[in-house]
C-alpha cells in the first residue's frame, strides 16, 4: 500500500530538516527551500513552452531542475546539526556552477550584444525563461544569508548566482530563434 501524502506532522508550523531539526515553517531555510521549489517550476513551466517550439536547450533545463533537487538537500541540511553522513550525501560542488558558464558562453557566443535594457518578453517561451530567471534572483536572495551564517555551501549560491545569468541569456536566445523582437526599455517622456 502506497504512503499517503499528508502526514499531519506540520499542522503545528513546525517542520523538519534533513538532519531530523524540527524548525518554525517560516524559517529561512523553508523559505530557501520554498523558492528553489517555486524556481523549478517555473523552469518547468519554461521547457514545456520551449519544447513546444522545438528548442534544443529542454534538456538541460530538465538537468537544471534536477540540479535544483540538489540544492534543496544542501539546503535542507544545515551545517550547523548534520552528521558526516548528511554532508557526504549533501554535498555540493562547483561542477556545476562550471557548466553553466560553459552553456551562457556558447549561447552568449550566438547573440548580438546587448546594448540597452530589455524587457522581460519575447514570446511564451523567453518570457517563462526571464520569469524563472527573477525566481531565481529571489531564491538566491534567500540563500545567501544561509551561506553567510554558515548553514548551506557557497556553492549553491554561486549556482544560483550563474543561473539566473543563464536564464537571461537563454532568454533572449529563445527569442532570437523563434524571430521574435527583443523590446528595449524606452524612458518615459517626463
Amino acid at each position: 500500500r502506497a504512503p499517503k501524502i499528508y502526514t499531519k506532522t506540520g499542522d503545528a508550523g513546525f517542520s523538519s530538516t534533513f538532519t531530523g531539526e524540527r524548525r518554525p515553517k517560516d524559517d529561512r531555510i523553508f523559505a530557501a527551500l520554498g523558492a528553489t521549489d517555486e524556481l523549478s517550476s517555473a523552469i518547468g513551466l519554461a521547457g514545456e513552452f520551449s519544447s513546444e517550439k522545438g528548442h534544443t536547450f529542454v534538456e538541460q533545463l530538465h538537468k537544471v531542475q534536477c540540479m535544483l533537487q540538489d540544492v534543496g538537500s544542501n539546503l535542507a541540511t544545515p551545517l550547523s546539526s548534520a552528521r558526516e553522513a548528511h554532508l557526504k550525501r549533501t554535498s555540493f560542488s562547483e561542477k556545476p556552477v562550471l557548466e553553466l558558464e560553459q552553456w551562457i558562453d556558447s549561447y552568449s557566443e550566438q547573440l548580438p550584444p546587448l546594448r540597452t535594457f530589455i524587457l522581460p518578453v519575447g514570446g511564451r517561451s523567453s518570457a517563462a525563461l526571464h520569469f524563472s530567471r527573477a525566481v531565481c534572483r529571489r531564491a538566491e536572495r534567500c540563500v545567501v544569508p544561509l551561506v553567510q551564517a554558515g548553514e548551506a555551501d557557497p556553492n549553491v549560491a554561486k549556482y544560483l548566482n550563474r543561473l539566473s545569468d543563464y536564464l537571461f541569456v537563454l532568454a533572449r536566445y529563445a527569442a532570437m530563434k523563434e524571430g521574435k523582437e527583443e523590446k528595449i526599455y524606452i524612458k518615459p517622456e517626463p
